[in-house]
């Protein structure tokens, strides 16, 4: 029997070793080389296993992406995009917007196959080549008969003298057709053949170049504290071939250089104007400029398509400029600063405030009766409690701005008990000193400058 058992331990020693099987060996062959299978889009998608996600939705996701990558965009040398093409990049930016769109719109795409170990998920897609694209011609018929019932609406509204909705019908027309704008579509319309798009795109620049927008004053001097009861510029919208007032037109204003706020959407009255309302001025440049345009995004109905927004920027839309000459608000300064009751010989505070007001446009000078605005410093450290080898003093800082042509007070802040340290009573007060010029830069400047502007 001891026998047995010790042939058999020798025979157990000799049994080769079980391998486990090579992972790279159980994956499917189309992650081992890219799939090809003719008359299919194919994509692999991957992700990550890691509890973060919807693993099977990420992959979903990047396998459709890896898919249309294979889907290009043509743009016809006739087409609008080439019409208006400079140096590329408009097409450049059309293509990268209907790829990176183009995943979330893919139809009847298949599931070939999945796979996954224990940290990794893989999917495989295909699509029909064939069937794409008979999608993809349907989709396109009947865009382009939805847009050429636009365009002839518009021709109408046009011929009856309803140009505004002219222009709503044209953009509804291009909306239409966002997606083929690379594309040469031919059409009759009127018993002519046109280029759909481009047509579209004429005839409403076309509508846009009649407009005329004029402002007065077309060049204003002010303060920086703008007064918003005067403050305002009259617009008018007109057109140019019949002289006639553009009412109901909407227009947008807003700063083209330089900072601050303007009241930004109005609409035309009857006699084609409108009162634009400037109310701050926030850049201390002293040339600065107001633009007045027809407002495309409220006569287009505000479209969020990124189409859109890329071709809107490439029409010619009516505006008109206001040039603002600014003038720095001038400041008269008076303070009173002391250390322990002891009057400073350096106003360190006061130094500091006219430093930022100087860095934001602001100028001085020691004639109050010539000044915009009256500064009041006032500060003084007092003593406090000692704790071992340090001291404590508390600095109160009081700062008041009044209207000098007003005469009356329209801010004040308090820089309240602020607390420095130091090995005597000296050296806390300048550190109490230091801590509140930190203060009034950091937590308070902003909130005087916007008050002082109004």
């Amino acid at each position: 029997m001891k026998r047995f058992f010790a042939i058999l331990i020798v025979l157990a020693g000799c049994s080769p070793k079980v391998q486990p099987p090579d992972p790279e060996s159980l994956k499917p062959s189309w992650l081992k080389t890219t799939p090809y299978q003719d008359g299919f889009y194919t994509g692999i998608g991957h992700s990550v296993k890691d509890g973060s996600n919807n693993y099977i939705q990420s992959a979903k996701k990047s396998a459709l992406d890896d898919l249309v990558s294979q889907i290009k965009v043509n743009v016809s040398s006739t087409s609008v995009l080439s019409q208006l093409e400079l140096d590329k990049k408009l097409t450049e930016q059309y293509e990268q917007i209907i790829q990176t769109t183009a995943a979330d719109e893919i139809e009847e795409f298949e599931l070939v196959d999945a796979w996954e170990d224990t940290g990794n998920y893989w999917v495989y897609y295909r699509l029909s080549i064939a069937r794409y694209r008979q999608i993809k011609e349907e989709q396109k018929r009947n865009a382009v008969l939805l847009a050429t019932d636009y365009l002839q609406k518009a021709r109408q509204a046009e011929k009856v003298g309803d140009r505004l909705p002219a222009v709503s019908f044209y953009f509804q027309a291009f909306r239409s057709l966002e997606k083929y704008l690379g594309e040469a579509i031919r059409v009759t319309v009127d018993d002519k053949e046109v280029l759909l798009v481009n047509e579209i795109y004429a005839s409403l620049q076309n509508i846009l170049d009649k407009i005329n927008i004029r402002v007065t004053p077309s060049e204003i001097t002010l303060n920086r504290r703008v007064n918003q009861s005067t403050q305002t510029v009259s617009a008018k919208a007109s057109y140019k071939d019949t002289s006639k007032p553009a009412a109901g037109v909407p227009l947008f204003a807003g700063f083209e250089k330089g900072a601050g706020d303007v009241y930004p959407t109005y609409k035309a009255d009857d006699a084609g104007q409108a009162k634009i309302l400037l109310t701050k001025i926030g850049s201390k440049d002293l040339e600065q400029t107001v633009g007045v345009k027809v407002d495309i995004d409220a006569l287009s109905g505000s479209s969020s398509s990124p189409i859109y927004a890329l071709i809107a920027k490439t029409l010619n839309v009516p505006r008109a400029q206001v040039e603002l000459k600014v003038q720095r608000p001038i400041v008269y300064v008076t303070a009173e600063e002391r250390s322990l009751g002891q009057q400073k010989a350096v106003f360190q505070i006061t130094n500091k405030l006219k430093n930022l007001l100087a860095n934001n446009g602001f100028e001085f000078t020691e004639d109050k009766k010539a000044a915009d605005l009256w500064f009041d410093v006032r500060a003084d450290s007092e003593k406090g409690s000692v704790t071992g080898s340090i001291y404590v003093t508390y600095l109160t800082s009081v700062i008041k701005v009044s209207a000098v042509k007003e005469g009356k007070e329209i801010y004040a802040t308090t820089l309240d008990r602020i607390k420095g340290y130091g090995l005597d009573y000296d050296k806390s007060s300048v550190d109490a000193y230091n801590k509140t010029m930190e203060t009034l830069e950091k937590e308070r400047m902003n909130e005087l400058l916007n008050t002082v502007l109004q």
